[in-house]
């Protein structure tokens, strides 16, 4: 631990910490990093991956059993065991990021202080499950984080505070995009949690400007190499991680699914650099359309 980095903060808070993927870990780094730890975490149940299907526990659990913070890995909030779990830490403030469950009003009520939530868009815009992939296929230029008070609806309670993020290049990669709003949310919230438990300020939403994301699914990786191309474009940006961007062709008279890895965009024109075609490695498109393996 640092402890001449950052002065401790005015109150040291005891909070609940609801999170799963490395956005959420980027935004436990920010928070470590000015002081505030949370008293207990609760993360999604660990998941079966890769070719063997071990189980692995979510990125926020390891975070927080490298510190030796107590978890709690519920496959649904509402057991009566999890929420008497959750409200034994008596904790004044709860904080939720990316952790992948709607939080029920049974726990939404247990903090004096509330549920803050850090939601990588400008709200009201890009409610919902996708707000990263959502902007950077959309016509924005730029997007931002949102530290908003949780309510029983999606992403609809009042603002505490936001933040315009000044992207180098639009659209950025998502891989990058996510690390950037994880880290510019995470140092937002620590700014703010001070204030907010003092003064409780936070400007409601005008629901008439709201825009709603749906969940990403493999399918939405599919590019038609005849469609639009700075749409296509967007995609590959946008899916760079998940769900990856691809196309079928024919090779050797059969169907092949190649997977695009990089690309470039200028002047009307998508130039498709890397690909991964069907049990290959990666390699230059140019090497695959001359046939390569």
């Amino acid at each position: 631990m640092h402890h001449n980095a950052a002065p401790t903060p005015p109150s040291l808070l005891p909070f609940v910490y609801f999170g799963t993927p490395r956005f959420a870990t980027i935004v436990l780094d920010e928070l470590e990093a000015a002081g505030y730890t949370p008293a207990l975490v609760v993360t999604a149940p660990d998941k079966p991956k890769g070719r063997k299907l071990l189980l692995t526990p979510s990125e926020v659990k390891v975070w927080a059993d490298e510190r030796q913070i107590p978890t709690l890995t519920p496959s649904r909030l509402r057991d009566p065991e999890i929420l008497a779990a959750i409200a034994a830490v008596h904790a004044p403030l709860f904080i939720v990021a990316a952790y992948g469950k709607i939080i029920p009003k049974a726990i939404l009520d247990l903090p004096e202080h509330g549920c803050l939530n850090v939601h990588p868009s400008l709200l009201p815009k890009f409610r919902g499950p996708s707000p990263i992939e959502s902007a950077l296929l959309s016509t924005e230029s730029e997007t931002g984080v949102s530290i908003m008070l949780l309510d029983e609806e999606t992403d609809h309670g009042p603002i505490v505070a936001q933040e315009v993020y000044a992207a180098a290049e639009w659209p950025l990669r998502g891989s990058v995009l996510t690390d950037a709003l994880a880290h510019a949310g995470g140092k937002l919230l620590a700014q703010v949690v001070a204030p907010w438990v003092a003064t409780h300020t936070a400007v409601a939403q005008d629901h008439s400007q709201a825009t709603f994301t749906k969940k990403i699914v493999k399918e939405d990786g599919l590019i038609d190499l005849a469609g639009d191309a700075l749409e296509n474009y967007k995609k590959i940006r946008a899916f760079d991680e998940w769900p990856g961007t691809y196309f079928f062709t024919e090779r050797n008279g059969k169907q092949i699914r190649v997977r695009v890895t990089d690309a470039a965009y200028a002047d009307g024109v998508l130039t498709i650099t890397r690909v991964v075609p069907e049990g290959k490695k990666e390699m230059p498109y140019a090497d695959f359309l001359r046939g390569g393996h």
